[in-house]
């Protein structure tokens, strides 16, 4: 099961995403079973610091239509029914500036041609379209008008089945190629096997690089913990704006480059066109527009299975507003059936970097107990540009029932890695200035117990922390059977099938009822 959910309280704009996945032990890599870890702190390879260089997409857009309404950007994502599938793309150009006439979403069709591979792609799916616009303060003459967005929910498929299929409008013609895509197995008998998470992917080689062995891995399935384009840290002329200014008036942080979406989308396809993607908003989707409109690219651009919350903030794959919402839906949760629990959201709980030390602190305190009753197994973050895995825990305390927390905030972005570490010598954050400045509010406090008792940060690698480092990646998360998930961690510097950091988490229902 999956679920996805906005903060509680305050604007604390986060996914929570849930997944029940199943997915055999060959004894290779150490389990969570011989934990807890010593912290582990890999040195920092200066060789791959200082290289984040965009993609010149300026230039050279990547895949761009050859014809007039051709579908590009396309994109598939789960439903919250395992026997449909949500496929999405784009039509036409995106135009910039007020003087314009947006282009007619009822002038094309919203069309998927499919069939069982190889079986000839008989059945048709329709759909809706629309278009979005990003208004941007100081009446700046960029204002951009998206092209046409289509969105068609294919329903009635087979589970763990080969599909083919194409999308457009056949009547013009313009279709796309034809692509494939495997639906997911029918639990209780058989699960996805490769689960690929990434956060912080932006569009620079570094992206390149982790898109390129993300898809020569073969995932089932993709999980995106937010920061996806970074088009908000372009100015409306397509400039990187000068972080420098980002206090005053005319910030360049109050405008984005929306066209980098649209780059972003095309060069995705790669991926997003045969693995059903799914995502989750980050800091840098929020781009708060002239009207305090926030999140109008990421809602128009992805579709979500939101029917049961309500929200493309929160929502769930196969069932479920804030905390009754999710309360409700572990409460739901048959572990016979669902034994494996994941959480997702955009800033992580356990993160031990300087940057973004404890920011979402008052959103663990008010959810970590309801984690931990209904047993969560794992829980993935982005956020932070770097790795980072835990030991189990719960409330600080090593705890052999608590989460497994994995930190995965480095696939390229556009901001290079983070570094620097909390506990070390003089960059430990004063506790007021922690409180991520979108969530509000302020829950830091110093440590009672423990070896950091009276103090905010530990001077130490935390025994909670078992592995991070520093590097450009990914991870795969491979659940074999009711009890053991094999999980990797795979560097952009390595070969795509060497992974560095591998564990088995192994779930032990008898010792940690739920």
């Amino acid at each position: 099961m999956v679920l996805a959910m906005k903060s509680l309280n305050r604007l604390l704009h986060c996914w929570i995403l849930l997944i029940s996945l199943l997915f055999v032990v060959n004894g290779q890599f150490p389990s969570t079973l011989e934990g807890p870890f010593k912290p582990v702190t890999v040195p920092v390879n200066y060789s791959i610091i200082g290289q984040v260089t965009s993609l010149p997409v300026n230039d050279n857009p990547p895949l761009s239509p050859e014809i007039e309404f051709q579908p590009q950007q396309i994109s598939l994502s789960l439903s919250s029914d395992l026997s449909s599938v949500w496929v999405s793309w784009i039509t036409g150009e995106y135009q910039i500036g007020d003087d314009i006439e947006p282009l007619d979403p009822q002038s094309v069709a919203s069309v998927v041609q499919y069939g069982v591979y190889k079986s000839g792609r008989n059945n048709l799916a329709a759909g809706s379209s629309f278009i979005y616009s990003q208004q941007y303060p100081n009446e700046d003459p960029n204002n951009y008008t998206s092209g046409i967005i289509h969105r068609v929910l294919v329903t009635g498929l087979d589970p763990d089945t080969m599909y083919e299929y194409q999308c457009g409008d056949p009547s013009i013609p313009a279709m796309s190629e034809v692509h494939y895509f495997r639906t997911m197995p029918s639990p209780p008998k058989d699960y996805p096997s490769r689960v690929v998470v990434v956060g912080g992917l932006g569009l620079t080689y570094n992206t390149s690089t982790t898109i390129s062995h993300m898809a020569a891995n073969h995932p089932d399935l993709a999980l995106l913990v937010g920061d996806l384009s970074f088009a908000d840290l372009y100015c409306t002329n397509g400039t990187l704006c000068d972080f420098q200014n980002c206090s005053f008036p005319q910030s360049p942080l109050q405008e984005t480059y929306q066209p980098r979406w649209d780059h972003w989308g095309r060069f995705m396809q790669i991926l997003t066109a045969t693995v059903p993607t799914m995502v989750i908003e980050g800091d840098h989707e929020i781009e708060k527009q002239a009207d305090d409109l926030t999140f109008t690219a990421y809602n128009y651009r992805f579709a979500f299975p939101s029917d049961e919350s309500g929200s493309t903030l929160y929502y769930s794959f196969n069932a479920a507003d804030q905390y009754k919402w999710l309360e409700r839906d572990l409460f739901n949760v048959n572990r016979s059936v669902t034994p494996w629990l994941v959480a997702a959201w955009h800033p992580p709980w356990y993160s031990t970097y300087k940057d973004h030390y404890r920011e979402a602190e008052c959103m663990r305190v008010e959810m970590e107990e309801l984690l931990y009753k209904h047993g969560v197994d794992i829980v993935f973050n982005g956020h932070v540009n770097a790795y980072e895995r835990s030991n189990r825990v719960y409330n600080y305390t090593l705890d052999p029932c608590g989460p497994v927390h994995i930190t995965v905030g480095s696939g390229g972005n556009e901001m290079n890695l983070t570094l620097e570490h909390a506990d070390e010598p003089g960059n430990c954050p004063d506790p007021s200035n922690t409180p991520d400045r979108f969530m509000g509010g302020s829950c830091g406090f110093n440590f009672t117990s423990g070896p950091a008792a009276g103090n905010f940060c530990w001077n130490e690698q935390p025994e909670y922390s078992a592995y991070r480092e520093s590097s450009f990646g990914y991870g795969i998360l491979e659940v074999k059977n009711q009890t053991h998930a094999l999980w990797m961690w795979y560097r952009n510097q390595d070969r795509y099938s060497v992974g560095t950091d591998g564990i088995y988490i192994v779930r032990q229902p008898d010792r940690c009822p739920s």
